[in-house]
Formats: C-alpha cells, sequence, structure tokens
C-alpha cells in the first residue's frame, strides 16, 4: 500500500469553505478512484493560517499514476485553489506502508 501526502496552507477564515470545496472536489475524486482505499483530511491551525494535509490510501503507484497521471508526484489541483491556497506546492510525497493495524491498536 502507498500513501500519497500533500501539504497546503490556506487563511484561517477561510479554513471552513476550503474544506468543503476539497469535500466536493479532490477528496471526492480520490474516493471514487479505482485503487484508491481511503482518503483523510488534517488541519492544524497555526494562528492566522491552517496547514491542509490530505493523506490517501492506494493499492500501488500504478493506481496513483491512473488518477494524477504518469508524473505522479507532481500535485493535481483544481480550479478554484487559487481562491484559498497561500503557496502552490509542486508535489505530493509518497510512502510505502510498512506496517499497519486497521483495528487502531
Amino acid at each position: 500500500m502507498i500513501v500519497r501526502m500533500w501539504r497546503g496552507h490556506v487563511p484561517a477564515a477561510r479554513k471552513r469553505a476550503y474544506v468543503r470545496y476539497l469535500e466536493e472536489t479532490g477528496l471526492a475524486d480520490y474516493r471514487r478512484a479505482a485503487g484508491n482505499r481511503g482518503a483523510y483530511l488534517l488541519c492544524r491551525d497555526e494562528g492566522q493560517r491552517v496547514e491542509i494535509t490530505t493523506l490517501t490510501f492506494w493499492d500501488s503507484i500504478e493506481s496513483i499514476k491512473a488518477f494524477a497521471g504518469e508524473d505522479y508526484a507532481r500535485a493535481r489541483y483544481y480550479p478554484r485553489d487559487a481562491e484559498f491556497l497561500l503557496r502552490f506546492a509542486d508535489t505530493s510525497d509518497h510512502y510505502e506502508v510498512a506496517s499497519a493495524r486497521p483495528d487502531g491498536s
């Protein structure tokens, strides 16, 4: 299993609107994609801005490529992201899951 992680920052006042936007766009697309095993959205308040992190779980790099394109490390953005994000990261990070306990124990 592969984890794809993307991070961005939005003004604190735009957090709720951006979370709603992500639910309608990126998170919905992730969850519908073949090979996706789950998608999580994390928020960390940092005063005037909020760090947004998406964690998505995939069967393989090939399934990520089917979703994100051949250059799968490149971050994928949506048309209205510019209304929210303070900057654009060029890439997403990818990790092989070496050990997992889905039951939380």
